[in-house]
C-alpha cells in the first residue's frame, strides 16, 4: 500500500521543520508537559491526540511560538521558537472569537494581507481567491454572525492560508461542528493543505478523524502529558469519506485500545 507520505514532505533524512527535544513545560508549579521529543517533516500532517487535559493543546501552542519550555528545546526551521512567527497561521476551535464580528468575510482575510503589507490595490483579487478556495466565493461582504459555524470555519482557514503559511497549527477546528459538516471540511482542509504545500500539526480528540487526515498520529498519555504511543498511517491519498474509513488498515488503525493497552485514558 503506497505511503501516506504527502509528496511535499520530502525524505526521513530532510532536516525537521519542527523539532521538540525532551520538551517540558510548568505552570503555575504544575508540570503540563515532559519529556516530549517528536520531529515533524516539511509538508506533513501531523495529528495529536489524546483525553482532555492531557497536553495536547499546550502541545501545539508550544510548537508556535505561544509558549516557551520550561526544559528542553523547541526549533521551527532549524531555529529556536522564541515568539511567535508570521510564517506559522493558527486555526482555532471557537472560530466565533477567532473572527472580527465588525469585519466581512472579505475584510477578515484582508486583515491577514494587511497584518503583511500587501498593497491595498492587490488584496482584492488575492481575498476573492481565498474564498472560492474555501467555498464562500459568494460571500465576501456577509458578517460572521450571518454565517453558519462551518462557513465561520472555513472563513478562519481563509484568513489563516492568506499569511501563506510554512506551518499550519489546528487547534480541534472543527469540535463544535455537526457531522456532514465535520467531514466535509475534513476533506477541504486536507486539499487545500496539499495544494499549499503547509505543514500541519493537527490536534484533535477524535481518533478516527486523526487517522483519516494525518499521516502520523501521536498519543499523549496525561497527568502530566508525554508520548505514549506514535503511528505512521498507511493509507493512500486522495483519501475519501467512504472508501478510506472501509479500508482493513483503517480498520486497524482505530483499534486503538489493542495498541495502547488502556495506557491513553
Amino acid at each position: 500500500m503506497p505511503s501516506a507520505v504527502w509528496p511535499q514532505a520530502i525524505s526521513c533524512t530532510e532536516r525537521p521543520l519542527i523539532k521538540f527535544t525532551d520538551v517540558a513545560l510548568t505552570l503555575g508549579g504544575k508540570t503540563i508537559v515532559e519529556d516530549i521529543s517528536f520531529d515533524v517533516r516539511p509538508g506533513e500532517f501531523l495529528c495529536i491526540i489524546g483525553a482532555s487535559g492531557c497536553g495536547k493543546t499546550t502541545a501545539l501552542r508550544l510548537a508556535a511560538g505561544l509558549y516557551q519550555p520550561s526544559r528542553g528545546t523547541v526549533t521551527f526551521d532549524g531555529e529556536p521558537m522564541l515568539a511567535p512567527r508570521r510564517d506559522i497561521a493558527i486555526v482555532f476551535q471557537d472560530y466565533g472569537k477567532a473572527l472580527l464580528p465588525w469585519r466581512t468575510a472579505a475584510g477578515n482575510v484582508s486583515l491577514a494581507l494587511e497584518t503583511l503589507g500587501v498593497a491595498s490595490a492587490l488584496r482584492p483579487a488575492r481575498i476573492n481567491e481565498l474564498l472560492k478556495k474555501v467555498g464562500l466565493p459568494d460571500h465576501a461582504g456577509k458578517y460572521p454572525a450571518e454565517m453558519s459555524g462551518g462557513m465561520q470555519q472555513r472563513l478562519q482557514i481563509a484568513r489563516c492560508l492568506a499569511q501563506d503559511p510554512k506551518a499550519l497549527m489546528m487547534d480541534e477546528p472543527f469540535g463544535a461542528l455537526d457531522a456532514m459538516t465535520r467531514q466535509g471540511l475534513q476533506d477541504e482542509v486536507a486539499s487545500l493543505v496539499k495544494a499549499s504545500g503547509a505543514t500541519v500539526v493537527f490536534v484533535t480528540h477524535d481518533l478516527e478523524e486523526a487517522i483519516y487526515l494525518g499521516d502520523r498520529v501521536i498519543g499523549l498519555s496525561p497527568h502530566p502529558g508525554r508520548i505514549g504511543i506514535e503511528l505512521k498511517i498507511d493509507l493512500p491519498r486522495p483519501r475519501d469519506q467512504l472508501a478510506t474509513r472501509e479500508n482493513p488498515e483503517f480498520l486497524n488503525s482505530i483499534d486503538w485500545r489493542s495498541m495502547r493497552g488502556g495506557e491513553l485514558d
